[in-house]
């Protein structure tokens, strides 16, 4: 029986394998261009091709690819086979250091905001070496970033890996002025807790809107949901548990760190979380881990939804993301230690991260904002669209003793008493988590919960690690020339702490009253829909950031606005016209021909009793009758709607348009086929309703 150390990242190109198939002075130079920057000899390249190529081959590959991550949110590769013709009539099978280092693909229908015109089609891929290669199937997946022939990054990598870099540059200075000058860099780290939903094959098969879209947009509520917390770290199904079972291993060959497995609260959502890693190697492999659920889902006959809100009145999905900051020896610079009061280091860096998130919370909201992610967020089961952040009674209490100057007397360690003599006893944690909290401290990190269970995790931390990277710019621009540090330092903490407390909440988020506390006397921003969100990327304070920390210059800012948006407006409109359709060809005949049956049954009745009130057919009739000519009118009203974009000037109008109108014509519509549903005999309804869906895992 295999074991899983036994085939854990048996299908990556990892430090393991270099060792093995790389000279010691390839390895060591290979090992410098990961770890701090050195640029990349082409001798080297060549070398870990043909390493690379050889071991690819005995695994059974015949082809390699740049596995790239463009402005589609998924992800792109064109596959070439290592074959090339020999003398003989044969062929050998050959990679070079140029092949691994670049590629060419057309660029031209990929989004790009405007960065290049559309006769320039030309992209180049260029090697990631920070992120392993790995086989996928018979191919070589390289990592790469993707740009255009201009220069601009087309992709998600190329500035994620430029925050790291503008992270890293900004903590080594702080470093440095805590007298530490061993550490060689500074890496962000992250783990992504995935929630998905999983139905069968069957059903979506049968739901235009699913296929179309990733989610349902028609669905009355069914007669159970998640009332009773039942599902929630229920016992897994069993067709689940074998789903998960062969996900597992699929990841663990790629080696991902899947961790923990369980059922969510909604009926069929669950939940996969890794151990954190490598803030690039985590996107990288969350990617992959999303790609992975659909293919095994497939093999169990079952579909694996991923969109934010795939079901009405039910929790939806989000990603987790976990952040913390460490260097290269493992120290974590966002851990408390015990006595937290004391530890200056800590206390800098919690505040640079309390500055970053309040100085920037728009871009942190930005980075999330998609038509899926609008559905969820504010919801019960997700954070408000207001950034506010939770740091728990402990470092309250530090904070509140440095602000004022009073002793701190630390938290008290309470042991906790369960009344059985055989349970074990252990300390209560100095802090509770709170879970309905947009940005919260959890011991070690921070818990980014916003982010969309669809969305690449590379825009939040992109945004994140810029954000933190100006705080600790500014503290060590003022720190380094100071004559009296620990003065100048514990007033910069204390100042902080002041000027930005209010971005700290340590209540109930999901209560009315807070949102009225936080935008009217907070001063927080409430930025509620994608549109309201996206214009603010290009507000000067965030150009300005961005450019000054090369993450993105002003072109590639201004890209992500028309991207984003742009996406935003296809994704609305391709769900308005299934609706559309859906009421037209699927709902309105199906509520009409159950009317004119019941009508007919009526009649018959009379016939054999002459006078027969036949009370409950010509009152159902009626009822569907009308909602008929309802489905009929508000189709008319949204198609009028969606029509009415054709006119938007660009496409800042368009997005209000439908974030103004066509939403709620959607609305509209699906509360009068909703309506019916229930009304409707099973038979004639054209597709399977949401308690089938959501029980119909076995």
């Amino acid at each position: 029986m295999k074991t899983v150390p036994s085939y854990f990242g048996s299908l990556v190109f990892d430090d393991r394998v270099m060792k093995a198939n790389l000279s010691a002075d390839v390895y060591r130079s290979l090992r410098k261009t990961i770890d701090v920057g050195k640029p990349l000899d082409l001798g080297v390249a060549n070398a870990v091709a043909e390493a690379m190529k050889a071991w690819a081959v005995e695994q059974g590959a015949t082809h390699f690819t740049h596995w790239f991550q463009p402005l589609t949110g998924i992800t792109a590769e064109k596959h070439d086979s290592f074959i090339s013709p020999s003398p003989d009539g044969g062929v050998i099978m050959e990679f070079s250091g140029k092949e691994l280092i670049k590629g060419e693909p057309d660029a031209s229908s990929f989004p790009s905001g405007g960065l290049r015109a559309t006769f320039e089609a030309r992209g180049y891929t260029a090697w990631d070496p920070t992120s392993y290669a790995f086989i996928k199937g018979k191919t070589l997946c390289i990592p790469t970033a993707f740009c255009s022939y201009g220069g601009h990054a087309l992709d998600k990598k190329t500035p994620l890996l430029r925050s790291m870099e503008a992270l890293n540059k900004q903590a080594l200075r702080i470093l440095r002025l805590f007298g530490n000058t061993k550490a060689k860099y500074i890496r962000s780290s992250v783990g992504p807790e995935q929630e998905y939903f999983l139905i069968t094959k069957e059903m979506y098969d049968q739901r235009p809107d699913l296929r179309f879209t990733g989610r349902t947009l028609f669905g009355a509520k069914p007669p159970k949901g998640q009332e009773l917390d039942d599902h929630y770290f229920g016992v897994i199904k069993p067709r689940v548990a074998a789903f998960m079972e062969e996900l597992n291993e699929e990841l663990w060959k790629l080696g991902i760190l899947a961790k923990t497995e369980h059922n969510e609260v909604a009926p069929a959502q669950h939940e996969l979380a890794p151990i954190y890693t490598t803030t690039n190697i985590a996107v990288d492999q969350n990617q992959l881990t999303m790609e992975i659920m659909q293919k095994v889902a497939s093999k169990h006959g079952l579909v694996c939804l991923l969109h934010e809100k795939p079901f009405a009145g039910v929790n939806g999905s989000g990603k987790h993301n976990n952040w913390s900051i460490a260097t290269d020896a493992g120290q974590n610079l966002l851990s408390p230690g015990e006595t937290p009061y004391e530890n200056a280091q800590f206390l800098l860096f919690l505040c640079a991260v309390i500055k970053a998130v309040d100085d920037y919370q728009d871009l942190l909201r930005i980075s999330v904002a998609t038509a899926g992610n609008d559905h969820r967020l504010g919801a019960n089961e997700a954070p408000p669209a207001v950034i506010s952040m939770f740091l728990g009674d402990e470092l309250n209490g530090v904070l509140e003793a440095i602000e004022t100057d009073a002793p701190y007397q630390g938290a008290e360690k309470i042991q906790m008493k369960l009344g059985v003599d055989v349970l074990p006893k252990f300390n209560r944690d100095t802090t509770d988590r709170n879970r309905t909290s947009p940005f919260a401290f959890t011991g070690n990190k921070f818990e980014f919960r916003m982010v969309g269970s669809s969305d690449s995790i590379a825009c939040a931390n992109i945004m994140l690690n810029s954000a933190v990277a100006e705080s600790l710019k500014i503290y060590a621009d003022r720190l380094e020339g100071s004559a009296d540090f620990e003065s100048d330092l514990h007033e910069m903490i204390r100042k902080t702490i002041r000027d930005h407390k209010h971005i700290i909440f340590n209540g109930n988020g999901y209560d009315d009253s807070w949102i009225e506390e936080a935008t009217e006397k907070r001063g927080l921003m409430n930025l509620r829909t994608t549109p309201d969100a996206i214009p603010h990327i290009l507000d000067k304070k965030n150009v300005d950031m961005l450019t000054s920390h090369g993450v993105f210059t002003e072109a590639e800012i201004r890209s992500r606005y028309e991207i984003t948006l742009e996406n935003y407006c296809k994704t609305v409109t391709i769900e308005a016209n299934t609706m559309a359709d859906m009421a037209r060809t699927l709902i309105a005949p199906a509520v009409e021909a159950f009317a004119a049956d019941t009508a007919q049954s009526a009649l018959r009745k009379q016939k054999l009793v002459d006078g027969l009130a036949c009370g409950y057919e010509t009152k159902l009739v009626a009822k569907l009758s009308a909602l008929t000519d309802g489905i009929d009118e508000a189709a008319d009203a949204l198609e009028q709607s969606i029509a009415a974009l054709a006119g938007a000037k660009d496409i800042g109008e368009e997005s209000a348009m439908i974030r103004d109108d066509l939403l709620d014509k959607m609305a509209a519509l699906r509360k009068v086929c909703d309506e019916a549903e229930p009304l409707t005999a099973k038979k004639y309804w054209p597709y399977p309703s949401y308690a089938d869906l959501l029980f119909g895992v076995k």
